[in-house]
């Protein structure tokens, strides 16, 4: 169960188009008008951990979450690295409109790629395996919803709060590869639990 928070807030919370604009946002005083734009995100969110998961809770079991497992530590791994090795350059982001409203979370977050890779390993591979399906698929999906709806939430706080001093891309090559070294150490427990550990039990 933590790794599923752990590879959650791994990718959710690691600079991307829409906390980028959550941050430019706070950095232009409308923290207070971004609410609707953090729910928007949220229920993107939930839409598509339903999705994933349901269908994931019919295609994923038995010898083929071993299969799926596999390459699904490849991909977060992939992703650790892509993260860590990210050039963040804060002069390429682009103005917010005049107010960040609820539709432009929800279709900014559906036509971001983020979005999917934070959802499908989750939905597809780490809720089959943890048996999370029915009522505590929804449980959950509203709960990890809430939790990318603070993604953005918390760099609007951060921008307000620090302004101008965050335009330093030093700050976000760090951040970037805290958030590398915990979706490795993600990927690394899954291979465990669900590769490692089936293959020596046959």
């Amino acid at each position: 169960m933590l790794a599923i928070i752990a590879y959650a807030l791994g990718v959710m919370y690691s600079p991307g188009p829409v906390n980028f604009l959550g941050l430019n946002a706070g950095m232009n005083g409308q923290t207070k008008t971004s609410l609707g734009y953090c729910m928007g995100v949220g229920t993107a969110m939930l839409l598509l951990f339903l999705l994933f998961g349901w269908a994931g809770a019919a295609w994923i079991n038995g010898q083929l979450l071993i299969a799926v497992s596999v390459i699904g530590c490849a991909y977060i791994i992939y992703l650790a690295i892509h993260i860590a090795k990210a050039r963040v350059d804060l002069d390429s982001i682009t103005q917010p409109p005049l107010t960040l409203r609820y539709r432009d979370g929800l279709v900014l977050q559906l036509l971001n790629p983020k979005g999917i890779v934070a959802t499908l390993p989750i939905a597809t591979l780490q809720f089959p395996a943890a048996g999370i399906q029915g009522a505590s698929l929804v449980f959950w999906s509203l709960g990890l919803a809430l939790l990318a709806a603070g993604a953005p939430g918390s760099y609007i706080w951060v921008g307000s709060l620090v302004g101008g001093r965050i335009r330093n891309p030093a700050f976000f090559r760090r951040f970037n590869q805290l958030m590398a070294l915990l979706l490795a150490g993600v990927a690394l427990s899954i291979g465990y639990e669900h590769v490692w550990v089936p293959l020596i039990g046959m």
